[in-house]
């Protein structure tokens, strides 16, 4: 009887496209907070103890309003405005990140989760280590203090990632790699595709990776993650192109690495996925980048956090309002 051994969803994904934390704020909230997505970050905030009361104006996928009376952490994986308002006698108590995916809202993570999640802490076990060694950084200021919250932030979101793979029901998460990542079969055939993407990988293969036959590999497929298992191994493959070109990478050193004949089938490809050459979106992309840091010096600082200290106190300094 063959034995189906665990295996890694996450890693081959964070490993490729980061996901950076960066201490915000933690203490006491009274009055109203204004997290603007124009600044061009996520957000993690953790609601210890109090009330909090979160309002998203303008927002279409979002409630309007929502009320929180427990400890609940409030996830924000892309750019959302969001106000928290708090009746200055009460207050609330909490701590908070700012969160950087890489690539924005082409990380393939951030793609596939809801512009929300929302959970009280209680429901999201093995937490509490985590959280305490965070609550013992964050109450009171010693030497590396910002960094060390830092990383533990980044290891509450993997936490939590790994919570919502085993319940994208309850988070609210739709069809795509989150769903297709829950799913033991199809999660065998994934990992296989994001750890080797440079290797062949025709229809037959991935079915044979998750156990299952071709017809209903490709039905499931579809079903769960939303599309067909070869138009997700393109997109796979294009977010990582799109990832070496940011990082510097020519496109002639690409084509085997992400399973392509040569440069010019891949960039073949890259225009008919992206709907520009290589050259041009990553002048187009770069320009981009130019003028959000011009708009907002904070996201300068954030991309060379070591050059110089947070804008934002880790303790005792409230939120833009």
């Amino acid at each position: 009887m063959s034995v189906t051994l665990p295996i890694d969803r996450l890693s081959g994904i964070l490993e490729r496209f980061r996901v950076q934390a960066e201490l915000h704020y933690s203490g006491a909230l009274c009055g109203r907070s204004h997290f603007d997505a124009g600044e061009g970050h996520g957000y993690l905030h953790v609601l210890r103890r109090g009330q909090l009361e979160v309002r998203h104006p303008g927002a279409r996928q979002v409630p309007k309003s929502i009320r929180f009376d427990e400890p609940t952490l409030l996830f924000y994986p892309c750019p959302l405005t969001h106000l928290f308002h708090n009746p200055p006698a009460e207050g609330s108590d909490f701590t908070c990140a700012r969160l950087c995916f890489e690539g924005g809202t082409a990380h393939p993570l951030a793609r596939a989760l809801p512009p929300l999640i929302a959970l009280p802490l209680a429901r999201v076990p093995g937490l509490d280590a985590a959280l305490g060694l965070l609550f013992a950084e964050t109450d009171r200021v010693r030497c590396g203090q910002r960094l060390l919250a830092n990383r533990l932030f980044e290891v509450v979101v993997i936490q939590l990632l790994r919570w919502l793979l085993d319940h994208p029901q309850e988070a609210g998460v739709h069809a795509g790699l989150i769903t297709g990542l829950s799913d033991p079969r199809l999660a065998r055939a994934l990992t296989a595709m994001h750890d080797t993407p440079g290797e062949p990988w025709p229809l037959e293969r991935m079915a044979e990776r998750a156990g299952m036959s071709r017809t209903a590999f490709a039905s499931t497929f579809r079903e769960v993650v939303g599309q067909t298992p070869g138009d997700y191994l393109a997109d796979w493959r294009m977010a990582l192109a799109q990832s070496r070109l940011r990082e510097g990478r020519p496109i002639k050193n690409l084509a085997e690495e992400l399973g392509y004949a040569n440069p010019s089938a891949l960039s073949r490809a890259f225009r008919a996925k992206v709907g520009m050459p290589p050259r041009d979106w990553l002048e187009k992309t770069s320009a981009e980048l130019r003028e959000r840091v011009a708009a907002n010096p904070r996201a300068q600082q954030r991309r060379r956090p070591s050059d110089a200290p947070s804008s934002a106190s880790p303790h005792g300094h409230h939120p833009k309002t």
